[in-house]
């Protein structure tokens, strides 16, 4: 199996965080921006779960991987499938899965072992795997998609920065993921070595905007994805954006613990924790995703005092049906996770095959409202193109006005009135 798409660099190691507790033992890092770090460092605690579909996939595939070696997160890295004969001998490959494998895709191929556990047993039609296995149709381009379709390089005042709203940015800390969801939204960037936001001369600048631009409060951490950095690059990235003081709230956007689970460990928990408040958006896409790991990751990183949201993206065939979306909101909040957006899937080059019509995502709100708690209910939005910021779209209860009387409809499509003019009525106390 391939090694990581990126180019080890050796770089001078980190200064120390004036906001970081001071450490016994100083490691000299030369990664500290590189996806993991030496594996020699080893993480001590609790043993990690391994679930009952992820321990049949060992036994065929991993049979002499021990399980310490399993559960540690660098491992995982390392011997993410990359190419396609070795994702062939664990899958029997579809036609349009072959059709990737003969033509390439624009979006690389990297699936970690974990993961292709989830589905290994699975035909193509399965949820996840159609979400992380590329198929020919990535080569499809349809009207109205783009490379950069949300704007993102338009609104960068600095590399590996986009300044949208007027008080918040994202901060694009690393190109690398862990698996390549294949609707990514930059996948113009992810896994292209022509790409490096994750390098410190981009750091720096970012964080000097993020510093002389006062009207910036929140910060929001994405990439790629964030966590594979190490816990060194995470410490020192998030100690440099605490030290700002208009900076009031800083999150991470994620797909660890769906992906590599493993990597929520004690170690990471302990660096998360200093630095509240502290918010992390976790990318979960389908119910096949929630197993015994990622349950442990929830809990460690809730534990840890960290709110968790999801983003879920709406995908055709995948999750737009009712008892799809249901069962996937159930299972994040049963493991502490707040359903946050539902996006509409961003109109990107080689997507169309995943894009439902934005009526299919008001359908799904309307199969969710009144059918269960309010808290499992997600915003549906829409990522305008060009920049236009997210848009929510809901159903519309708002039947109409009758006189003074406002007239809805309810989950059940029964009407209601409430009194409500349109002129506020006269108080008594000398209104004339």
């Amino acid at each position: 199996m391939e090694m990581l798409d990126s180019g080890d660099v050796p770089l001078e190691p980190l200064p120390s965080v004036v906001t970081a507790k001071p450490r016994k033992r100083q490691t000299l890092l030369t990664l500290p921006f590189a996806p993991f770090p030496p594996t020699r460092t080893r993480d001590r605690g609790p043993v990690f779960p391994v679930g009952p579909k992820t321990q049949a996939f060992r036994n065929s595939f991993y049979p002499r991987v021990a399980d310490a070696q399993w559960n540690d997160w660098r491992w995982q890295l390392k011997s993410r499938i990359t190419s396609y004969q070795d994702l062939g001998s664990m899958l029997a490959l579809s036609e349009a899965e072959q059709a990737a494998a003969t033509c390439g895709a624009p979006l690389p191929l990297a699936i970690t072992p974990y993961y292709l556990s989830l589905f290994h047993d699975q035909g193509a039609d399965n949820g996840v795997r159609r979400s992380i296995v590329p198929t020919g149709f990535e080569r499809l381009v349809n009207p109205g998609e783009a490379e950069d379709p949300l704007g993102e390089d338009h609104h960068s005042p600095v590399p590996g920065l986009v300044h949208r709203y007027p008080d918040r940015v994202l901060f694009l800390t690393t190109d690398y993921c862990a698996a390549y969801c294949r609707y990514c939204t930059r996948s113009r960037r992810v896994g292209k070595k022509a790409c490096s936001s994750g390098n410190r001369k981009h750091w720096d600048a970012a964080i000097d905007y993020i510093a002389r631009t006062p009207s910036v409060r929140d910060v929001l951490l994405s990439g790629g994805d964030p966590l594979t950095m190490s816990d060194a690059a995470l410490d020192y990235l998030l100690g440099r954006i605490r030290a700002i003081p208009h900076v009031e709230v800083m999150r991470i956007g994620t797909k660890a613990p769906m992906v590599l689970p493993q990597r929520i460990t004690p170690q990471l928990t302990r660096v998360l924790r200093r630095y509240h408040p502290l918010m992390i958006s976790v990318h979960c896409t389908h119910p096949g995703e929630l197993s015994p790991e990622s349950a442990e990751a929830f809990k460690r990183l809730a534990d840890a005092g960290i709110p968790l949201g999801s983003q879920t993206v709406l995908l055709k065939g995948i999750n737009d049906d009712v008892p799809t979306l249901k069962s996937l909101m159930h299972g994040l909040l049963k493991n502490r996770v707040r359903p946050y957006y539902l996006y509409h899937c961003d109109p990107v080059q080689g997507t169309g095959h995943f894009r439902t019509s934005v009526a299919k995502g008001v359908e799904m709100i309307e199969g969710l409202r009144g059918h269960t708690s309010g808290y499992a209910i997600p915003t549906f939005v829409v990522d305008a193109p060009g920049g236009g910021g997210k848009i929510p779209v809901n159903p519309d209860y708002i039947v109409g006005q009758d006189g003074d009387d406002l007239v809805l409809r309810n989950f059940e499509k029964k009407h209601f009135r409430t009194h409500d003019p349109l002129s506020a009525p006269a108080c008594g106390m000398g209104d004339k």
